[in-house]
């Protein structure tokens, strides 16, 4: 048999099905007749079949965005369950007709690494409660704290010199600020170790601090307000294990070095419209909100 005359099949690759049965030279004949218009149903069949998984492609597109779009808006909640315990400590006076409302308050916000933390307090109308610390290290969608709560502080300042080596501000205040502390951390944030500036119950709050290096450091405090302002200028050459009083002033101390808070980087802001502090990322003008904080955390009664 010649090769003219062997059978020949031909397959429609896009309805998997055979399309023609015959000898080549019979199978030309009938493409000759019908090739303009089967040409034009394939194209037709295929450009459904492609605007089909355009459109799977672009729902699947969208259910992503609005996955990841709620998951950035969705708020991050800080717990607190009013124990018994707390209320009678705190000496809170806590009814159904008149609950204490506790509150958040962020007051900074710092990356070390791919580590991202926060710090505040806790409180209520007249009273702190709780210091607080979160962190993050996949970009804000969960939240650890890394440090327990202390009773009546608050946390103010976040500096670290590499991705290991940091410390926080923080003070006492109960009612009023006293016995300021730095928090150390040497492991990037996955724990934290309270360190007081001096030894003696002292009245005041850490104004600002830097650290020059890992070891040198200043931090300034100040125990005076309105028209009597007293500010105190210490110094530290172990990494703020020790510090060293060196100067005393009745003007405004400034620290070289120090970058303004909430410029740069990592910031975080109160929001009104939304009862939220919103946490940012960028600088100037161009501020992106990574994730929120509610500022109604509980009511107690």
């Amino acid at each position: 048999m010649r090769a003219a005359e062997l059978p020949l099949v031909v397959l429609d690759i896009l309805d998997r099905r055979v399309e023609r049965e015959g000898t080549m030279p019979q199978l030309f004949e009938r493409r000759r007749d019908v090739r303009r218009g089967h040409v034009s149903s394939i194209l037709r069949r295929f450009n459904r079949a492609t605007q089909l998984q355009y459109e799977r492609v672009k729902f699947a597109a969208l259910l992503l965005s609005c996955v990841v779009g709620l998951t950035a808006q969705s708020p991050v909640p800080v717990a607190y369950g009013c124990p018994p315990d707390d209320i009678e400590l705190f000496g809170l006076d806590c009814s159904e007709e008149e609950p204490c409302a506790v509150l958040l308050e962020l007051t900074s916000a710092e990356a070390a690494g791919n580590r991202v933390l926060v710090t505040g307090n806790l409180h209520i109308r007249d009273a702190t409660l709780f210091s607080l610390l979160m962190e993050s290290d996949d970009g804000g969608a969960i939240w650890v704290e890394p440090a327990a709560r202390l009773r009546n502080a608050a946390l103010e300042q976040i500096e670290f010199w590499d991705a290991q080596t940091g410390w926080i501000s923080g003070e006492s205040i109960d009612p009023l600020a006293r016995n300021p502390f730095l928090m150390l951390t040497v492991d990037g944030g996955r724990t934290w170790r309270q360190k007081p500036v001096v030894d003696d119950e002292k009245f005041g709050t850490i104004a600002q601090f830097h650290f020059e290096s890992k070891t040198s450091g200043e931090l300034v405090i100040e125990t005076g307000k309105g028209k009597a302002p007293r500010q105190e200028l210490y110094g530290t050459m172990t990494g703020g294990e020790n510090w060293e009083l060196k100067e005393v002033s009745n003007q405004p101390l400034r620290l070289k070095g120090v970058r303004p808070p909430n410029q740069v980087g990592w910031r975080v802001r109160a929001d009104a419209s939304r009862g939220a502090y919103l946490l940012e990322r960028g600088g100037g003008r161009n501020w992106e909100m990574v994730t929120s904080f509610p500022i109604h955390v509980a009511d107690c009664r």
